[in-house]
């Protein structure tokens, strides 16, 4: 675990004007244990559970185990990002002394004890985040909003995580009542749909929920990594829907979830996870919404290699529907990752999900990839844009992400906008 601890040290001054950093190991990318299986899972009684894409709980998912666990995105003298190598400046990291102990006595490497070289990396393919949150921090006013993430469970408690979290205002905390009536039993801060309870952290089955969850909204300027959106406006309702060790869960939990969400004031709700096999009152469910649902597209079949799924559907990212935005994962070369899926008509835009750190449970942070890490870069800009134009409507957001994308040669004809996921870009479109 050591490589995670000198990469965690350093986060802060890499990120304090950019996206959650890349690193991390790939799905169909490395040894079995620490990559996603190829195949869209759905259960053997109902053809119809959900999985996780990606790398989803119960897979070791933590830099270690991974070929680029030493390289970062970072913002260089320049001000550009780029992704880079860090280099311990010692022969052995358990001889850093300068003072930074922790509270057990071990010492703790700091961001001046690194070098750092940068790799291949296009310049401008990342999501223009740093002159919109200066734009976004300084307007007067802000519409509050409030992200649904149904997935895995969330650790409430996370460091980075606690500020942003909801708390049910009908509900009292601990009197076994239900306050509200809404036939949840102290749901004080969400639910959870997979065990039936409001237990909405279980532990390290929960990591890929919790992973989501910092991306979008992970204390800015705080802890170690800074999420994209300000938690002081934008607060994340968990939804525990899948669970157990690979991550599955069942079309009727998330459609519970999603009624839920509705009911208690969502207006936006990321779904990392996709299936092959078709739901059609999970398909009217999300047709009949008011919120607009960011999806994952998938990261490919058994060949590892992502594909049309024009042709071949992943649901509900497939869903043809006005208010549900699919979402494939972009490399830092500006090419689509070799195992995300693609549709010049079922895909709509692409964001960076590769190597991409953020939290896991237990006030920790781990490396994952896949359209599932690409899913809440949108989430998060979409919320932000949404908090931000106070004279739009909601299903303006996908409109705007979309035409405000940054179009690159390497996505035309492969999805709705050719694009690139560009925040600054969505706040002064106009």
């Amino acid at each position: 675990m050591k490589k995670t601890t000198r990469a965690a040290c350093l986060i802060l001054v890499l990120l304090l004007a950019g996206l959650p950093l890349f690193g991390g190991p790939a799905a169909g990318k490395g040894t079995e244990s620490t990559r996603t299986s190829a195949l869209l899972a759905h259960s053997s009684d109902s053809g119809q559970a959900l999985h996780t894409l990606a790398l989803g709980p119960g897979l070791i998912n933590l830099s270690p185990a991974d070929e680029f666990s030493t390289y970062q995105w970072g913002l260089k003298n320049d001000g550009e990002f780029r992704l880079i190598e860090l280099k311990s400046k010692f022969k052995s990291i358990d001889n850093i002394y300068d003072g930074r102990n922790s509270k057990d006595g071990t010492m703790k490497p700091g961001p001046g004890d690194y070098e750092s070289t940068v790799i291949g990396a296009v310049t401008g393919i990342d999501i223009n985040i740093q002159p919109a949150w200066k734009l976004y921090d300084q307007a007067e006013s802000k519409r509050s909003v409030i992200v649904a993430i149904i997935d895995t469970g969330i650790d409430i408690n996370h460091l980075e995580l606690k500020d942003a979290i909801w708390t049910n205002p009908g509900e009292i905390d601990g009197d076994g009542i239900d306050n509200d009536g809404d036939g949840y039993v102290d749901d004080i801060h969400g639910w959870n749909f997979y065990s039936g309870n409001n237990q909405v952290f279980t532990g390290s089955e929960d990591s890929h929920g919790t992973h989501a969850a910092g991306t979008i909204s992970a204390a800015r300027g705080a802890y170690g990594i800074a999420g994209i959106t300000d938690n002081n406006y934008i607060k994340i309702m968990p939804l525990k829907a899948l669970g157990g060790e690979d991550g599955l869960g069942s079309p009727e939990a998330v459609i519970q979830a999603i009624h839920y969400a509705e009911a208690h004031g969502a207006s936006i709700c990321n779904l990392s996870m996709g299936t092959n096999a078709y739901s059609e009152e999970l398909a009217q469910t999300m047709k009949n919404s008011s919120m607009l649902f960011v999806v994952s597209c998938g990261n490919g079949g058994v060949s590892g290699l992502g594909y049309d799924t024009d042709i071949y559907p992943v649901y509900p990212a497939s869903l043809p529907y006005d208010n549900i935005i699919s979402v494939a994962n972009l490399m830092f070369d500006g090419t689509l990752s070799s195992d995300s899926n693609y549709g010049a008509t079922s895909v709509d835009i692409a964001a960076p999900g590769s190597y991409i750190l953020s939290t896991v449970p237990g006030n920790a942070y781990g490396f994952m990839s896949g359209t599932s890490m690409a899913a809440p870069m949108v989430t998060g800009v979409a919320a932000m844009l949404y908090s931000y134009r106070q004279d739009i409507s909601l299903s303006d957001v996908k409109t705007i992400l979309l035409n405000s994308s940054r179009k690159l040669d390497t996505l035309t004809g492969k999805m709705v906008s050719g694009g690139l996921l560009d925040a600054y870009g969505a706040l002064t479109s106009r």
